[in-house]
């Protein structure tokens, strides 16, 4: 329990979001337009048009699992609670893989915790001074099917990830859309594991993080950013705000963590 608000410093973990923030490769960016304003209407309004994965955004389980939680029924105490931030930016390259042991080498993760991960993909964010956009959706690394077992087995609430996507971009249909960088992680594969893209990621483990997990609503919101550099490897609380969204299988989010100083 919070004693004293006074002391407690709060992290804005949440990526800008405009018109500029590319949307997950295919989906709908966007888009907005005054359809008022002051001068002529005594007030601004505006409509908005946009998918449900622009920027940062909380996945819920009906996104992949058709019996699953709409975003609405998710409870308050799901969102909010203990989180540990765990930074791999020293071992995240392009294509990488992380495991559960990356994880807990660096921090100490409880049952029913929530986890973020930081993998340093953010500053290729189109927000940051080095916005790489296809770097940050098509190039992220990302974790196997050992990874979201652990999660099960830890129960964790939800994740958090500061890159495009919690699943390895070439564990998503983006292996079939983008040829090229699918043959550049095909190479780093063989050269680092000695395996290639079918056997790290063979047809039963496509979109593991996603098919695996959220028939057990372990969910996880992508594109984290804002001030996450500066909770790396801390336990604190950490609250995930979107819409109450009755009938939503996806919502744009804000993230913030809270540590009481």
């Amino acid at each position: 329990m919070v004693k004293n608000w006074d002391k407690v410093k709060m992290y804005d973990l949440t990526q800008k979001l405009s018109h500029l923030t590319p949307p997950w490769p295919t989906y709908e960016p966007l888009q907005i337009k005054f359809f008022k304003r002051l001068s002529s209407n005594g007030a601004n309004g505006q409509v908005i048009t946009t998918s449900n994965h622009v920027g940062t955004h909380l996945d819920g389980s009906m996104h992949f699992c058709t019996h699953g939680r709409d975003i609405a029924s998710i409870p308050l105490t799901d969102l909010i609670g203990q989180a540990v931030v765990v930074d791999l930016s020293d071992i995240a390259e392009d294509y990488g893989i992380y495991s559960s042991k990356d994880i807990t080498d660096r921090v100490e993760v409880k049952k029913g915790d929530i986890l973020i991960i930081h993998t340093g993909y953010s500053k290729y964010a189109w927000d940051q001074p080095e916005a790489d956009e296809q770097r940050y959706m098509l190039k992220h690394p990302g974790p196997t099917r050992e990874f979201a077992k652990w999660c099960r087995e830890m129960e964790i609430k939800w994740i958090g990830v500061d890159c495009g996507s919690a699943d390895h971009p070439m564990n998503t249909k983006i292996k079939d859309w983008c040829p090229k960088e699918a043959a550049q992680c095909e190479a780093y594969f063989q050269k680092k594991f000695g395996k290639g893209i079918s056997d790290i990621f063979p047809d039963d483990h496509y979109q593991l993080m996603h098919v695996d997990l959220f028939p057990h609503d372990i969910i996880h919101a992508e594109n984290l950013g804002g001030q996450i550099k500066e909770v790396l490897n801390k336990r604190l609380i950490v609250g995930c705000y979107p819409w109450r969204f009755e009938g939503g299988e996806s919502s744009i989010c804000r993230i913030v963590a809270y540590d009481e100083e």
